[in-house]
């Protein structure tokens, strides 16, 4: 516990109430999670933020991260006290409405007592100031992700929950925000984030690299990566920004990367409807930095130089994903499948196998060169993933996508295209869950049985019979 210089001078009964913000604090505290299913501690209650605002240094030399985080939210109920999700990192200094305020750690959770109640409705800023050693967390199912050092500087990964590794939110994909990002690194360094940049300076040998993203953003989409960059811009026929930024050895391989993102771009504009967001792009990581590629928000990180068929994926979770975001983890398979059905669209239209012999090869059991491959896609419902280990798994991914290509053949293409691009404008920046797509479809072609797909597709268990 801290107790910030202007409110050091406390009765012993505040003192008392503040030791008891790790387990509930008087009054009308928000909650210390936002009740997801798999990752129950994952945001808080009480509270939505409108925007992050942060102000970071990293020097990868020593591998300090200092920062200030400035978080302007609205409250949804009078609040007491609430929390803001934090792992790792010294906490300095709190402030409400720029006055001192009481705060504590626990595991993840940072509880800020504000010096007076936030009434319900009131719009508010907390500032957070910290630093020191951002940890890599290892998730569920074992890979890694939050801060995660490389040979020339640092890359941050948030999905699931990583991006309390390097600040703090409300960490939860159903609480979206708008961004600015300052970060400065030595000079001779880059800094690449999301959205668009507002701005370089150097002075004293650090260089200062803002960025600012004004469509909303879940934070586990968040990024920033730092180190030796090979930096293009460009644009697509529609006039659109293209920022991709390359690390130097991956540099020759990835020298078609732009025209092949406006290719991809104009092709899912086709299928999806127009693109959500002002710029696009793409990081580019050597891949013993990062062995995954993530759809970061605007520009998806890839590590190594991406194949054609990888970078559809990533693209169209622009749309699936980052646009229309999750409510809750179990609702991965609107993100997954849809990319993955992408893929197989993007396939069929040049020349590839159609989404129907991918549909039949998953089905009999021959898509994959092991059998045990083949029999992980009846794992579970794509819907209901057991737990958070299975959030990524392959029947998220490829059944997922089975799921969709049912529906196509039950509403044909023209209809079908009609779906896809009137779901992503009807959630478009917005969040959605299972039950919101399977009554959009039935809205949309209500003389369809939709029923068979939903109990035995999305929702059952083992692999289907098939008509």
């Amino acid at each position: 516990m801290r107790i910030p210089r202007p409110l050091a001078v406390v009765t012993a009964a505040a003192v008392a109430s503040l030791v008891a913000c790790g387990g509930g604090v008087h009054g009308t505290p928000g909650g210390s999670g936002a009740r997801d299913p798999y990752f129950p501690k994952a945001g808080n209650g009480g509270y939505d933020v409108g925007h992050y605002a942060l102000d970071l240094a990293y020097d990868p030399g020593t591998h300090q991260l200092s920062g200030t985080a400035t978080i302007t939210a609205r409250a949804t109920q009078d609040l007491s006290a609430f929390n803001l999700d934090l792992k790792g990192l010294d906490v300095e200094k709190v402030t409400v409405e720029g006055h001192g305020a009481r705060f504590n750690r626990a595991g993840q959770e940072l509880t800020v007592r504000p010096p007076v109640e936030l009434h319900d409705g009131r719009t508010f800023r907390v500032a957070v100031r910290y630093s020191g050693t951002p940890v890599t967390i290892t998730d569920p199912d074992g890979s890694e992700e939050g801060w995660l050092r490389t040979a020339d500087g640092a890359l941050a990964l948030g999905q699931p929950t990583g991006s309390m590794a390097w600040f703090p939110g409300n960490h939860h994909p159903s609480d979206k925000a708008t961004y600015d990002l300052a970060v400065t690194v030595p000079q001779g360094l880059g800094a690449v984030s999301n959205g668009e940049p507002a701005g370089e300076r150097t002075a004293r040998g650090r260089t200062t690299y803002t960025w600012r993203t004004t469509e909303p953003m879940a934070s586990y989409l968040a990024t920033v990566a730092i180190g030796d960059w090979d930096v293009h811009r460009s644009a697509t026929r529609d006039g659109l920004p293209v920022y991709t930024a390359v690390d130097p050895g991956q540099a020759q391989a990835s020298r078609k990367l732009p025209d092949t993102i406006a290719e991809v771009l104009t092709w899912a504009q086709e299928h999806f409807g127009p693109y959500p967001f002002s710029s696009s792009g793409a990081i580019v990581d050597r891949p013993e930095d990062a062995d995954y590629a993530l759809e970061t928000q605007n520009r998806p990180v890839f590590a190594g130089a991406p194949d054609t068929v990888l970078l559809v994926h990533e693209l169209a979770h622009q749309w699936y994903g980052n646009s229309v975001s999750p409510k809750t983890w179990r609702d991965m398979w609107l993100n997954e499948g849809f990319a993955t059905y992408a893929e197989w669209l993007w396939q069929e239209d040049h020349g590839g196998d159609t989404a129907q012999e991918t549909f039949d090869a998953l089905y009999a059991g021959h898509y994959y060169d092991g059998e045990d491959a083949n029999d992980s896609v009846w794992a579970f419902p794509p819907a209901d993933p057991p737990d958070a280990a299975h959030i990524s798994a392959s029947p998220v991914y490829q059944r997922g996508a089975m799921v969709l290509h049912k529906i196509r053949r039950t509403v044909g293409d023209d209809g079908f295209r009609t779906l896809m691009r009137g779901w992503a404008s009807a959630h478009r920046h917005g969040n959605a869950d299972t039950e919101d797509f399977t009554a959009y479809v039935e809205r949309t072609a209500p003389d369809e049985d939709f029923s068979v797909i939903w109990e035995d597709w999305l929702y059952g268990e083992g692999r289907p019979d098939r008509p």
